[in-house]
């Protein structure tokens, strides 16, 4: 029973905080929160929008293209790291990998997605 002594204080303290925390929320916090509360912040600025504002296909192209970008970094990275152990073999699986993605870059250019107007 000594062992498991040190996980039932530990669950008391799990079971006893939160309610401490939200008893002692509710004492020490106004009881009306006044107008600013309930304004919209954005950096300071007042809201000259709607919250539900349409954006161009292009940004989300774009976005796209950056996450696709962020894989390929993340694939080269353990390549970059374990090159000596993969030899040729990795060096072409590689190639092939940055083949594609340049590719994919070409056609993406090609169609315009990277001009931003």
């Amino acid at each position: 029973m000594r062992s498991y002594f040190p996980i039932l204080i530990m669950l008391a303290i799990i079971g006893v905080l939160p309610v401490v925390i939200l008893v002692l929320q509710r004492l020490l916090s106004p009881a009306v929160p006044g107008d600013v509360k309930y304004a919209p912040y954005e950096c300071g600025l007042t809201v000259t929008t709607e919250a539900r504002e349409k954006f161009g296909v292009k940004y989300y192209l774009i976005a796209v293209i950056f996450l696709v970008f962020d894989v390929e970094v993340v694939f080269l990275t353990p390549w970059a790291i374990q090159m000596k152990e993969l030899a040729v073999f990795g060096l072409v699986e590689m190639g092939l990998f940055l083949f594609l993605l340049l590719f994919g870059y070409g056609y993406v250019w090609s169609k315009g997605a990277l001009s931003w107007e």
